[in-house]
């Protein structure tokens, strides 16, 4: 079974990631973990934006936290209770977000893709979009969402 997992860092993705560890998975199970860096864009005109090199640091420095990120899911994974046999991988990529996943899990032929999900309501959901939502609508295969609770809830 190919497994891909597409993890942002936030406590929403750490939650799909501690799913794919605590699950018992079929022998010889592949985990590609990725985690998708969005160029940044000039929405506005600021004083700092000026400085040569600026968008290039930025997306520097994303990528370095996205790959710390898979590395330490990779980690987990390693020792999940029930990942005993899987074979882990990781990866980042460049992109929309959305689009990107999609198109990772169709050109590597995974059955599922895991992502997290914040939870978002209407108004959030509208000005920040939902990655989980696109993914479910637009992947080929299985999706899974893994819900974050929110923090409210959890101290019900």
């Amino acid at each position: 079974m190919k497994i891909l997992l597409a993890i942002d860092g936030s406590p929403c993705s750490d939650e799909a990631v501690a799913e794919v560890a605590r699950r018992p998975w079929p022998d010889d199970s592949q985990v590609r973990v990725i985690s998708v860096v969005e160029p940044p864009g000039a929405l506005t005109a600021e004083p700092y934006m000026g400085i040569g090199g600026y968008f290039e640091e930025v997306e520097r420095l994303k990528k370095q936290q996205a790959e710390e990120v898979v590395e330490a899911a990779a980690r987990m994974l390693r020792g999940g209770a029930g990942t005993g046999l899987l074979n882990i991988s990781t990866e980042t990529l460049n992109g929309s977000p959305k689009r990107t996943i999609v198109e990772a899990a169709e050109e590597w032929g995974a059955d599922l893709i895991v992502v997290g999900s914040h939870g978002y309501q209407t108004w959030e959901r509208m000005l920040l979009g939902s990655v989980s939502q696109s993914v479910a609508a637009h992947a080929l295969c299985s999706v899974e969402v893994v819900r974050c609770r929110k923090k409210e809830a959890a101290e019900e």
